[in-house]
């Protein structure tokens, strides 16, 4: 116990008989040095007594997809702790395949009297699902913002990187290697992020290599799943129509797409190069390194946290789609294409 008050009184720059003071809540002892102390075991682990503990705000639901993918979790700390800054405690729900569904998942977080729920790729982002949920969740009074996907029909803050503008850079980067026989692997058509993807890619390619949208879409874009496996399978069918670049719409994809190249007996970048969406924690010390394009996670998961508190507190936002603009990391996945090694 002497030693642990020793290490506070060093870290706050203040007696030991003060720290005494402040953890065992007597009065004599100024708002900001106390704030010193508290601050002190925050900073050195040590646990706060209960009494001296922040009270909480409410609770925060965030519901995300599979943590499988490392984006979720990324995203997920960010908008945690900017939360707990902010004083209120983040719920973390998880959908996972035959588990509690979206629906599920609120109806328990609206029972434990939730100040607010963010969600993160939820039904929001697919077409073909049912908006009333939303309209019925804002009946009961309850304020939430949508991450990663947007509807018309609902009238609620959301957050969303520019899909578009990152298939302009990862295919802008390829052709400027020489590529023209570019390929996309994403996800199901459903999801309003593969959707926004295609158009950007489709828009890029036109404008860049002179090929037919109609080329493009048959040719260049393979539908799979957001997996390690779908991307392999989505690259290998790629490969198979001679593109020398496959553009994924996320990392784990990319490391399929990477997977399917050497199974093919073929090197990545030597003979096709691979391009990420997200830049994922770790995905720089891949083998290669993945190229790819990062998703602003950390201001798209402030901003969402903002947004909300800000309904919590009675100010709504406005019913429109904040876009945060991406930005290509480039790596060792991608390079000159392999009829183009003489380029300067």
């Amino acid at each position: 116990m002497t030693t642990r008050l020793a290490d506070i009184a060093a870290q706050a720059g203040v007696s030991e008989a003060t720290v005494s003071r402040v953890l065992n809540g007597k009065p004599g002892v100024a708002a900001t040095t106390r704030q010193s102390v508290l601050a002190a075991l925050d900073v050195l682990g040590y646990e706060r007594p209960v009494r001296l503990r922040q009270r909480s705000e409410g609770l925060v639901g965030l519901i995300t997809p599979e943590l499988e993918n490392p984006i979720f979790p990324a995203l997920a700390q960010v908008i945690g702790q900017a939360l707990t800054r902010q004083g209120y405690t983040p719920v973390l729900a998880t959908q996972t395949p035959g588990g509690s569904t979206e629906d599920e998942l609120t109806e328990m977080l609206v029972d434990r009297g939730v100040a607010g729920i963010i969600y993160v790729s939820g039904l929001h982002a697919d077409t073909t699902a049912d908006m009333e949920r939303y309209e019925r969740l804002r009946a009961q009074g309850v304020p939430y913002v949508l991450v990663d996907g947007f509807s018309p029909k609902v009238q609620a803050p959301f957050i969303s990187p520019d899909d578009r503008a990152a298939m302009t850079l990862a295919v802008t980067h390829l052709v400027s290697l020489g590529h023209v026989r570019i390929g996309l692997a994403l996800g199901p058509k459903r999801f309003v992020p593969v959707q926004r993807k295609i158009e950007g890619f489709v828009r890029s390619m036109q404008e860049q290599t002179g090929l037919s949208a109609q080329t493009i879409e048959t040719e260049l874009v393979q539908h799979s799943l957001y997996t390690l496996e779908g991307g392999q399978a989505a690259a290998t069918a790629l490969i198979g129509r001679d593109c020398t670049a496959v553009v994924c719409a996320s990392d784990m994809m990319a490391l399929g797409a990477i997977r399917a190249a050497r199974q093919l007996g073929l090197e990545v970048p030597r003979d096709v190069s691979v391009v990420g969406f997200d830049d994922s924690p770790l995905i720089a010390f891949t083998d290669p390194p993945l190229t790819t394009v990062r998703k602003p996670v950390p201001a798209m998961g402030q901003a969402a946290v903002r947004t909300l508190l800000e309904e919590i507190g009675g100010t709504p936002a406005p019913h429109s789609e904040f876009v945060f603009m991406p930005e290509l990391v480039v790596r060792g996945s991608t390079a000159s294409a392999p009829g183009d090694r003489n380029r300067p």
